[in-house]
């Protein structure tokens, strides 16, 4: 089974400046690759990555970015393709990719190697091929018989860097219980976010306030002249209040899922069509802001993680 692992990390000035380099090498190698895509005919990710030693010879910038994160950026552009593609044959209007401005491209990954989880004096560092120590906030352990595959570096809107470490456990996990002993039914809702059957109610958490300064901080920044530096101080506030909402609704969420995932051995969930809920007129803040689909995906990978059942 596969997992992410999400930890922040403290780059140093330094470093920071290396990793906000690199994000915007892999951006412009994207791009480049882009560009050939639109001009060239069958051009596949494993044909253009051969690419990339030559391109080495003139791009000499690449050359102070590992191989891997190079690769990964010319797949990422080609996985990029084909949900495109899916969409279309789904019969959604799609138009084409686009090139990515600064903005719009934060993050870069490793993998299989370029990557190394060190302890030094007691601190947890997360050493990068071509960048270097970065101190990361460790706040848990990786499961005993995980294996580090991937590492992918991302910055947030408020410019805060975080490690998501992709990790690989026993394909063999321990058989669910044949007999069950601790059953429990769900029913999400707005006011309660779950009814149990057990008679168990538990409320939505009240983000009112968080709303607000959000909603305030977004009528700040459209008094600002946008592109000047005031401008970007208010930007960054918004992001700081996004993450600020964003954070305590996923920590409600993942709280709520490991209970029902650890303390009963089968939970059965009404089937939900979360997507279409949030698409009906009238009260459509609320129903998204519920993040029902969210919880129920939690709910699913915790219960797989915990060897539960969970029937729809």
């Amino acid at each position: 089974m596969n997992y992410n692992y999400r930890y922040r990390l403290n780059p140093s000035d330094d470093i920071r400046e290396r990793l906000a380099w690199t994000v915007d090498t892999c951006r412009q190698v994207y791009n480049h690759f882009l560009h050939r895509f639109n001009r060239h005919d069958d051009t596949s990710a494993y044909s253009e990555q051969k690419r990339l030693p030559d391109l080495k010879d003139w791009w000499t910038d690449l050359q102070d970015v590992h191989s891997k994160v190079l690769q990964k950026a010319v797949q990422r552009l080609y996985d990029n393709l084909s949900t495109l593609k899916a969409r279309k044959e789904n019969g959604y209007n799609v138009g084409e990719l686009k090139w990515k401005a600064p903005g719009e491209y934060q993050s870069f990954t490793y993998s299989q190697s370029g990557f190394k989880l060190k302890n030094t004096s007691g601190q947890t560092r997360l050493w990068l091929s071509k960048i270097g120590d970065i101190p990361i906030m460790f706040h848990r352990d990786l499961p005993d018989d995980a294996t580090l595959k991937t590492v992918t570096v991302k910055r947030e809107p408020t410019g805060t860097w975080y490690a998501i470490l992709g990790v690989e456990t026993s394909d063999d996990p321990p058989e669910k219980p044949e007999k069950v002993t601790d059953a429990v039914g769900i029913d999400v809702g707005i006011l309660k976010h779950v009814h149990d059957s057990n008679g168990t109610a538990v409320e939505s958490p009240d983000l009112s306030d968080e709303r607000e300064r959000l909603e305030r901080a977004q009528r700040n920044l459209s008094r600002k002249e946008h592109g000047s530096n005031n401008w970007e101080e208010q930007r960054k506030t918004v992001a700081r209040r996004h993450a600020d909402l964003k954070r305590k609704r996923r920590d409600f969420l993942h709280k709520l899922s490991a209970y029902y995932a650890r303390e009963y051995d089968l939970v059965a969930v009404e089937d939900l069509d979360a997507k279409g809920l949030v698409e009906l007129p009238g009260n459509s803040r609320n129903r998204a802001g519920a993040s029902w689909g969210t919880f129920l995906r939690m709910l699913e990978y915790k219960c797989e993680r915990e060897e539960r059942t969970l029937s729809p």
